[in-house]
């Protein structure tokens, strides 16, 4: 009797147990499919859109900022300490190459100025004194010793005539100014700062009466005809990477200027972003350094994925979702983003030609969804 029942109990608790084990899968695969229905879709003012295989080859769209290119930027500073005496630009001016830019007052310069005075002096009297002992020595009146010894001396007086020099040209005064002081002409009270190449100024850091420290920074010219991008791309994009030097760059909305990829940073942001580091070629007058632009960018296979409203993908944790229009209702498809530009997102997943996904109203139906006990 008691076999019998223990048998019954079995039979009993196998029928009411396996279906359970069938149905939790089941319900596991469903659990991000919910119901909605016609009149639930207009009452919350859901829209949906087709979803249609992107044509467009030109590649795909990125933020990007407009930099200068490297060796595109100089700074103006002071050759000596001294006093600002008088500014002869303003920010934003455009300069030649060899454009005084301000004069400093310098004690520095009148202490430079005499000590090539002196060993101007010393050098001329060394050289005579050689001549002297050569013709002495040529004569036999003196041994070669000193000769030598002039030589050495005449030699010595030379370099100390040569650092001279190269002191008062690092402070600003040309050749035929230098050799003018060396011989005993008027000395300069004054120094002429000059832009070393052509540029727009900017930055300017001192002002007339100032003080500066010899080295401190007066002002910054940069080159405008020579701009870089500095263009963020996903790290997801990171395996592409190698396709993409010397590409093709094409600045969204700005006709004519296009530039050319030259490297990848090696290191992804906090943001994970990749910065994909590119110069513009043609059209670099439209740009103005620190501009955000949109740019295209020609990765291998850039028509995978597809082309989605921005407002139609939803993140929950660390993944991304679309609602994908089912008989029933909608179904939470994850996908992984690709590239964000304006107000489109290009992503990759299990989506097909003729599906029609959420694109108003998705964060209502996100509610639904986690409602239903979707993906957490």
């Amino acid at each position: 009797m008691l076999y019998r029942y223990s048998r019954l109990a079995l039979g009993r608790l196998a029928v009411f147990v396996f279906p359970c084990l069938i149905a939790a899968p089941l319900a596991a695969l469903a659990a991000d499919e919910f119901p909605v229905s016609a009149a639930q879709m207009q009452s919350l003012g859901v829209q949906v859109q087709r979803l249609e295989k992107s044509g467009d080859s030109s590649g795909q769209a990125y933020s990007a900022r407009v930099v200068l290119a490297p060796g595109q930027e100089q700074i103006a500073s002071a050759p000596l300490a001294g006093v600002v005496d008088q500014l002869l630009v303003a920010e934003n001016d455009a300069v030649k190459a060899g454009q005084p830019l301000m004069r400093l007052i310098s004690p520095e310069l009148g202490e430079l100025q005499l000590k090539l005075m002196e060993v101007n002096s010393s050098s001329r009297l060394s050289q005579k004194a050689l001549q002297r002992e050569r013709q002495l020595f040529s004569e036999g009146i003196i041994p070669e010793r000193r000769v030598q010894e002039a030589e050495a001396t005449a030699a010595q007086d030379a370099a100390r005539k040569r650092q001279a020099e190269a002191a008062l040209r690092l402070a600003g005064l040309d050749s035929g100014r230098i050799r003018s002081i060396a011989e005993g002409g008027n000395v300069e009270s004054t120094i002429t700062v000059r832009a070393k190449a052509a540029g727009l100024v900017g930055d300017v850091s001192v002002k007339p009466g100032q003080r500066v420290q010899q080295a401190d920074m007066l002002l910054r010219i940069s080159n405008l005809s020579k701009l870089g991008l500095e263009i963020q791309i996903p790290s997801a994009r990171n395996a592409q990477m190698a396709t993409v030097k010397g590409a093709p760059i094409t600045v969204m909305g700005r006709t004519g200027v296009q530039g050319e990829a030259l490297s990848v940073s090696p290191m992804v942001s906090d943001n994970q972003v990749l910065t994909l580091k590119a110069a513009i070629t043609k059209g670099a007058e439209q740009l103005r350094p620190g501009e955000v632009v949109q740019v295209q960018v020609p990765f291998a296979g850039a028509n995978e994925g597809w082309s989605v409203p921005l407002q139609s993908v939803v993140r929950q944790g660390d993944k991304a979702y679309v609602f994908v229009r089912t008989d029933k209702g909608f179904v939470a498809t994850p996908v992984t983003v690709l590239a964000s530009a304006r107000q489109t997102m290009r992503v990759r997943g299990g989506l097909q030609v003729g599906q029609e996904i959420a694109t108003a109203s998705v964060i209502a139906l996100k509610a639904a969804w986690q409602g239903k006990g979707g993906s957490n």
